[in-house]
């Protein structure tokens, strides 16, 4: 059931909206994607303003840069081949502009009260329905998505290299969960701030290394990726139809999950920055943050694959170079991207939650959401991707209905010098 409801919400429709919205708002803005770097290294000569974003874009990179950008682009490539990685790369570019779209709009309509897409569903389409059912929806997925999806990776990571008991992990995970979700915005903020960075860098360093040693193998990578992502070789086998589909879904899918453009989670978590009614500032840092998550680390991650790995995991590819090490270096990774992401999703899932409850009921929810989240170290792996999908899809489809009622109140980016508002 789960999986047809799955099939049914990620169907033609959401994934030809996703694409459409971000063509639309490409050429709106025209192509803001290409004017990003010039504008943020302009802005980040600013001290003040380098240091008030810096934890915002950890923590909402922190959200992205989750176990997505491990297991979902091997589960990818497992799925629908090496051309969904292609898909991916569409997913990003156009999803760029979608990210700028929702963050401006975000800290144009939020207040102390109403934050991210709940802000301008409610007061820019004047629909408060629409605004309750993202919030519904943004609730379940962090559930899903930002806890026990990001909880079972971690956990079946740490089974590889452990014996420690799937109860006793789960209990471990609570306690740390929340402990860090209890002390607000600026602690979860702060403990990204730490952690996700040192892992980022060590994360793309071993994978360079990786594929400097099988650089020979770089040609014929690239070649399956096109081949298979325009149906190359399935049109010479007769069967390109259902391969360039599959391949598409799942690239799309897959992307979503990992940079989350579109979603309506990235203007929450930006509306928690100092200065977040800089609307373009906040629009850019969002853009940026889906260019390190899809363009750099996924790509990397996908490249590893497909160059060095047997078995399709990156735990194979880091096998050429740290032998039988590869799976505690994983597992490490694993854990600090697997806690960024869900301490950012839970600031996600909290402020909808508040949203749709008396605030007094904020404390119910921390405990609620760290046992959801730490029974991922026991579910099944299937479920969880499963419910997750589901859920991401149905934000999607409400966030995109208001980005496109709302299209008319995005702006692109002045031409006066920004750096000295």
């Amino acid at each position: 059931m789960l999986e047809k409801i799955n099939a049914l919400i990620w169907g033609n429709g959401l994934i030809v909206l996703l694409l459409l919205i971000g063509t639309m708002y490409t050429f709106r803005l025209k192509a803001i994607q290409f004017r990003m770097f010039p504008y943020l290294f302009k802005s980040f000569r600013n001290k003040e303003i380098r240091k008030k974003q810096f934890r915002t874009l950890c923590m909402s990179l922190g959200t992205a840069m989750g176990t997505g950008n491990i297991t979902g682009v091997a589960s990818a490539i497992a799925i629908g081949g090496a051309g969904a990685v292609f898909w991916m790369w569409i997913s990003a570019f156009l999803g760029m502009a979608t990210v700028y779209a929702e963050n401006s709009l975000s800290a144009r309509y939020s207040d102390e009260r109403l934050k991210g897409p709940m802000a301008y569903l409610t007061k820019g389409t004047g629909c408060i329905k629409l605004a309750s059912a993202f919030s519904f929806c943004c609730l379940l997925a962090s559930f899903g998505m930002g806890g026990m999806v990001q909880i079972n990776a971690m956990s079946e990571s740490i089974k590889c290299c452990s014996r420690i008991s799937p109860f006793y992990l789960s209990a471990i995970v609570f306690i740390v969960v929340v402990s860090i979700v209890c002390g607000g915005a600026k602690r979860i903020e702060n403990a990204a701030k730490i952690f996700l960075p040192f892992a980022t860098v060590f994360y793309v360093a071993v994978c360079i290394v990786v594929i400097y040693k099988t650089r020979s193998e770089l040609p014929n990578v690239f070649t399956r990726i096109f081949k298979e992502a325009l149906g190359f070789e399935q049109c010479i086998g007769g069967i390109s139809g259902y391969g360039i589909k599959r391949a598409v879904s799942v690239g799309i899918r897959r992307g979503v999950f990992s940079n989350e453009a579109g979603l309506g989670s990235s203007p929450i978590l930006h509306s928690s920055a100092d200065n977040f009614k800089d609307d373009e500032l906040q629009g850019m840092c969002a853009m940026f943050e889906v260019f390190i998550d899809t363009m750099i680390c996924c790509t990397i991650t996908a490249i590893t694959i497909l160059s060095a790995s047997s078995d399709g995991t990156v735990q194979g590819a880091f096998s050429l170079i740290s032998g039988h090490y590869s799976g505690h270096i994983i597992a490490i990774l694993m854990i600090v991207f697997a806690f960024c992401t869900v301490i950012g999703w839970y600031y996600c899932g909290e402020t909808a939650f508040l949203f749709l409850a008396p605030k007094g009921l904020r404390t119910v929810f921390s405990f609620v959401f760290s046992f959801v989240a730490a029974l991922g170290a026991i579910i099944k792996a299937e479920k969880a991707w499963t419910i997750s999908d589901i859920f991401n899809g149905l934000m999607a489809f409400f966030n995109i209905i208001g980005l496109i009622l709302l299209m008319n109140h995005v702006k692109g980016i002045k031409h006066s010098d920004t750096v000295n508002k």
